[in-house]
């Protein structure tokens, strides 16, 4: 009775679905399990700059090098990550200090990077170009070149935001790769299928099994949501999990007062969470200058997670298992690790056993979409 409850919840949410106002066009309703697209009242969508923004997306030239674009870090081949890397590599090969969070369901995410220091996906797409240590140009005058003089992007400025010349800024530049960014939207997993479509067979004992675990003993949900008509298996808040910290909570009183003390701008703390280690550990804290963010990050979503290890901020847990082992540990890689003095409340001991640990991993393999499942199966030959 209790199924088919929710079923009947679905089903009624989705026909609001289509019919919000910030839902796709009539017809075109968001995958199973996923609630209407918010899209930017101020930037409408269109074929013409989803198509533009794609190009941009994809265009090596608006770095330094010639050598890396947006879609270098989020190549859709990965799931929208550079998986298998640790860290992102930017120009030269250098590295930063941060793992490449996907931009699958990014534009239900109410901040953008790990610490949410960027409000919106056009205001996140202005700072990759200039941080030295990712596309590396010294500012977006290289970038204006190629738009307003390249044939090819000419003519789509002037057809989607009919403008020509100096009249192209940036702004258009963002808008369009936002656009394109807010089509990759995957939902429909086996667990939806399960949990909203009623398909029995849809998930294995195992991942059923972990299902259970992660909304109970794991408590896994109080942070990765499951709401009754859809999950974006995330909060959209900061924790701080035990992860990067833990390795320099010694010096985390010097580093903060430094920090509070330089008053650095959003422009200097996105350049120096990717320069510099320690700084980087600092978590929400550089953006907030408040003291409960102190190691905290956004809580990621959990879709297509079996496709983008490794994982947490820093890329240093390689497995699915190891994740969970490190929260089953209560926020420590190694059981006897000092747990941090600033880890997040409801970070304990889970006490799961070895199969508890195996059924939740499998229930987090079952959240990847049918669009993404070959990466699945390629990895696993």
């Amino acid at each position: 009775m209790k199924r088919y409850l929710w079923i009947l919840l679905v089903a009624a949410g989705l026909l609001l679905a289509v019919a919000a106002p910030t839902a796709k066009p009539p017809g075109d309703a968001p995958p199973l399990g996923l609630p209407p697209i918010p899209y930017a009242a101020d930037n409408p969508q269109t074929p013409e700059k989803i198509a533009l923004g794609d190009q941009l997306f994809h265009d090596k030239r608006f770095s330094k090098t010639g050598e890396v674009s947006c879609a270098s870090c989020h190549n859709a081949d990965n799931a929208f990550t550079d998986s298998p890397l640790s860290v992102s590599e930017g120009i030269d090969k250098l590295t930063g200090t941060r793992n490449a969070p996907t931009v699958i369901n990014a534009v239900y995410f109410r901040t953008m990077f790990w610490d949410g220091r960027s409000p919106s996906l056009e205001d996140q797409a202005l700072h990759p170009f200039v941080n030295p240590v990712e596309m590396g140009l010294d500012d977006h005058q290289p970038i204006l070149d190629v738009v307003r003089t390249d044939p090819s992007y000419t003519e789509q400025f002037r057809q989607v935001f009919d403008k020509t010349g100096e009249a192209i800024t940036m702004g258009e530049v963002t808008q369009a790769i936002a656009a394109f960014e807010r089509t990759q939207v995957a939902g429909n997993s086996p667990f939806d299928r399960w949990f909203y479509g009623g398909e029995q067979d849809a998930l294995d004992e195992a991942a059923k099994r972990g299902y259970e675990i992660f909304i109970n003993q794991g408590r896994c949900v109080s942070c990765h949501r499951i709401e009754q008509t859809q999950a974006l298996f995330t909060d959209n808040r900061f924790h701080n999990v035990g992860v990067g910290i833990n390795d320099i909570q010694d010096d985390v009183p010097e580093l903060a007062g430094e920090f509070l003390e330089a008053e650095a701008t959003l422009s200097e703390v996105d350049v120096k969470v990717l320069s510099d280690k320690r700084t980087s550990e600092l978590g929400r804290f550089a953006v907030t200058r408040e003291f409960d963010g102190l190691g905290a990050f956004k809580t990621p979503t959990l879709r297509n997670v079996a496709l983008t290890a490794p994982y947490m901020h820093d890329g240093s847990q390689a497995t699915l298992r190891d994740v969970v082992v490190h929260y089953n540990n209560g926020g420590v890689t190694e059981a006897d690790d000092p747990v941090n003095d600033f880890l997040s409340g409801g970070i304990r001991p889970l006490n799961l056993t070895e199969e508890q640990i195996d059924d939740l991993v499998a229930f987090m393999e079952a959240l990847t979409s049918p669009e993404y499942a070959h990466l699945a199966q390629a990895a696993g030959e």
